[in-house]
């Protein structure tokens, strides 16, 4: 059954909700709920995280104050939030083959295609013309992790999922290989009930932890998690964490890649979601020896741009430093000696020195 069509002289909340959802899915999306914005123990668990410096140096985090867990400050007027999630699936097979060939770089299975916060954000306006089009004007605002928005508690209050242990949003019927985006709403929609959590005692993301990051259930210490040390951390990288990292030159899957809910991931086709420039099987040598302007041109439209191609050679000097020995290993990092950047140069050394060079 196909959900009526809502008009602006007569708006039903349900029924307004139910035709959004069904809108949402044409748009393209496979998760759809809405939720309240009442965030107050996750605003508690926010301030607490932030006191103890575990954003590392990600200041953005509390740059803002309270309007993170606040949408009606950071939007006037929001009355609820319809969230939605964009499944983009995984190869989980060929990830771990990746990780145990010391010679192959890893990238984080969400870089490896275009960025994905534009397609994220085009197709959230989308929705929202919609939506306009039929009920008339309303007041909103789209986001795509491009605010200070609680993304993942305002997603499990609208029943997309559950917050585990790893800290990642969690589906039952389909694991957490998938986006999150946010359309802040002045409508009085109905509320979806929460997702409840169903990690039970299983702790097999802390346990696989590279570098321990997740030093409790639902905690994370930003400062030892590779995906910030390889994508927002500047400077160098902690010698005690260094090797550590192994392969992992752009994020970090390991937590999600032991999660037994992702045999349910539901995997999708979605072109721009397809690897570029063959980042599931490039080796480490083949990427270090990207000169910046080639990375500037193979990186556009790509979520590892953000990194910056000082930090791109610092994080696969680290992953060389950590690869078997080999003379296209020590070759790679020599002709590196004379960078002109400190941190690479730094990185370099540490790497040769690793095999002994």
């Amino acid at each position: 059954m196909v959900p009526q069509a809502i008009t602006a002289t007569d708006l039903d909340p349900a029924v307004a909700a139910r035709r959004i959802k069904a809108l949402a899915r044409e748009a393209g999306f496979q998760r759809c709920g809405i939720a309240g914005i009442e965030l107050g123990a996750d605003e508690a668990y926010l301030r607490d995280w932030l006191a103890n410096g575990l954003y590392g140096s990600m200041d953005w985090m509390a740059r803002h104050g309270d309007k993170r867990s606040r949408p009606a400050e950071l939007v006037p007027g929001t009355l609820r939030v319809i969230s939605v999630g964009l499944d983009y699936g995984s190869d989980e097979e060929e990830a771990w083959q990746t990780l145990t060939d010391g010679e192959r770089a890893y990238v984080a299975r969400y870089a490896l295609g275009r960025d994905y916060h534009k397609l994220m954000r085009n197709r959230l306006q989308k929705l929202a013309d919609r939506i306009a089009e039929e009920i008339g004007p309303f007041g909103h605002r789209v986001f795509v992790d491009s605010a200070p928005v609680l993304e993942r508690a305002l997603a499990r209050n609208a029943g997309l999922g559950w917050i585990g242990k790893n800290t990642c949003l969690i589906d039952k019927d389909g694991g957490s290989w998938f986006f999150l985006g946010e359309i802040y709403v002045d409508l009085p929609l109905p509320i979806d009930p929460p997702a409840s959590a169903h990690c039970g005692t299983c702790t097999r993301c802390i346990d696989i932890c590279p570098t321990q990051a997740i030093v409790a259930p639902h905690r994370l210490d930003a400062r030892r998690c590779i995906a910030y040390l390889t994508i927002e951390h500047e400077g160098a990288i902690d010698e005690e964490l260094r090797p550590l990292i192994g392969n992992r030159i752009f994020g970090c899957d390991d937590c999600q890649l032991v999660c037994p809910w992702n045999k349910f991931a539901k995997r999708t086709d979605e072109p721009d979601f397809r690897v570029r420039n063959d980042l599931d099987k490039a080796t480490l040598a083949e990427l270090f020896a990207w000169s910046e302007a080639e990375f500037m041109q193979r990186t556009e439209g790509s979520a590892i741009r953000r990194s910056g191609y000082e930090r791109w050679l610092r994080n696969i000097a680290v992953a060389l430093g950590n690869a078997p020995t080999s003379p296209e290993v020590i070759a790679a990092l020599q002709s590196r000696i004379g960078v002109i950047d400190p941190i690479v140069r730094e990185h370099v050394t540490w790497a040769l020195a690793r095999h002994g060079v």
